[in-house]
């Protein structure tokens, strides 16, 4: 449906608010369904047992197009001497040189362990940090280019529900002022309309309306979350980038904020970057999934190969890490790999691959040369010398053609490089690590 964008804000709140008034109350009584034919607490339940008897996972639409192309984005920040004249001894590498694409209308999920560089890439791309280098396209323009002033306009279209619930909301304001804000600063309703838009974006998350005039202390941590979700919902922005927007909800309330979520996806067309720890969750909700180790990207794809054919020795190991409440429950055990040694210091990264110190298949290889991001199937990328399915780890590096290099990592005399192949989005054609050659369309 085509909306003009100067009235848009003031005719779909009501309409979210009467489709969340209308499934809110079915989503509470499909959560006590639950709890009366399994006769479990909700609480020992994990977000897949309970999100089986909500909304279905969400689905990628083949034919979209991309809405966020981040291409080689990087963010360092400097480290300060000690001493009366303080000057720059090093960078934090917190994001180096990622690569993505976010589908109109569509999902990415972004996952990895604490420290990775998932949140900086969310603050990157909403302009709360500035990159060091990189680009954003957006509609167009390279936010990383633009300034203060230009950002102003673009930032109805991207917003963020921030991680810490107790720190993104201003303990001085109400919930009226704090979720109102943003209709006020952009001009969007006459100042009369402020509280009755509130009250229905309060409504849409699943708060009482009446609610509005009170201080975010007075709200528990789940509500304090819910409450920066009507927030970043307010001007119904194109793109919303997900920080941890559930990890401080009940595994029953969590379903019913995703699947809330999901009702604004479809309908109003909102793109997500999903940051998030927990699996589960990113894989209802995310038809493609990125993971992350130390500033950078080491595999990306769709859901069925991120989750059943891991190529990457990190991406295995962080998967098996997850519970499984239904293997516990029929007994056995997922064989768990663990990983030897610390994250080393984003300060001083390791030459070449940054999960060789961590990774059992390292050879001499991975300390020379940096793997690229190669995508290896129609929707599969993976930064690997050595990719393969978990226990089919090839033995020699299956990156040395294409890189015109040896199993040693020097390069070879005459050999001829390939071209960039860390690329946003994906190509036609890719290269199959059986036959190291050229295979697709």
């Amino acid at each position: 449906m085509t909306q003009d964008p100067n009235t848009r804000a003031e005719v779909e709140p009501t309409e979210i608010g009467a489709n969340a008034a209308e499934t809110g109350e079915r989503r509470l009584e499909d959560t006590h369904d639950v709890t009366a034919d399994h006769e479990v607490p909700i609480g020992d339940l994990d977000f897949a047992a309970v999100a089986e008897h909500g909304h279905v996972a969400a689905e990628r639409d083949p034919d979209a197009p991309a809405v966020l192309t981040v291409d080689n984005l990087k963010m360092y920040f400097p480290v300060k001497s000690s001493g009366l004249v303080r000057r720059t001894i090093g960078q934090v590498q917190a994001v180096d040189g990622i690569s993505f694409e976010v589908p109109k209308g569509g999902s990415l999920g972004l996952v990895g362990e604490s420290g990775c560089g998932k949140s900086t890439t969310g603050r990157l791309i909403t302009r709360l940090y500035t990159p060091t280098g990189g680009s954003m396209m957006f509609e167009g323009q390279d936010l990383a280019k633009l300034s203060n002033r230009e950002m102003k306009p673009l930032r109805r279209d991207v917003q963020m529900i921030f991680q810490d619930p107790y720190t993104s909301l201003n303990p001085r304001h109400t919930v009226g002022t704090i979720v109102g804000a943003p209709l006020e600063v952009h001009n969007i309703v006459p100042k009369k309309q402020v509280i009755p838009r509130v009250k229905e974006l309060l409504e849409v998350v699943g708060l009482n309306p009446e609610h509005y005039n009170r201080y975010p202390n007075e709200f528990s941590g789940g509500q304090r979350q819910r409450i920066g979700i009507a927030r970043a919902l307010t001007l119904n922005p194109k793109i919303l980038v997900a920080d941890e927007p559930v990890s401080a909800l009940d595994v029953s309330i969590q379903a019913q904020v995703v699947n809330l979520l999901q009702d604004i996806q479809r309908e109003f067309d909102v793109a997500f970057l999903f940051i998030a720890h927990d699996l589960a969750i990113v894989r209802h909700f995310c038809p493609e999934i990125a993971v992350m180790y130390l500033g950078k990207i080491v595999e990306i794809g769709d859901r069925e190969t991120i989750y059943s054919h891991p190529h990457h020795p990190y991406t295995q190991a962080l998967l098996s890490a997850v519970p499984d409440v239904k293997q516990a429950a029929v007994g056995g055990r997922r064989e768990r790999i663990r990983l030897e040694g610390d994250v080393p210091s984003p300060i001083n990264p390791p030459s070449g691959c940054r999960f060789r110190t961590r990774c059992q298949f390292a050879q001499e290889i991975c300390a020379k040369v940096e793997p690229p991001l190669l995508q290896i199937g129609k929707r599969h990328k993976v930064a690997c010398h050595f990719a393969g399915e978990l226990g089919a780890h090839p033995a020699t590096p299956v990156t040395t053609e294409i890189l015109g290099v040896d199993d040693q990592g020097s390069a070879v005399p005459g050999a001829t490089p390939a071209a960039r192949l860390s690329i946003p989005g994906y190509e036609k054609t890719w290269y199959d690590l059986d036959t190291k050659q050229t295979a697709g369309a």
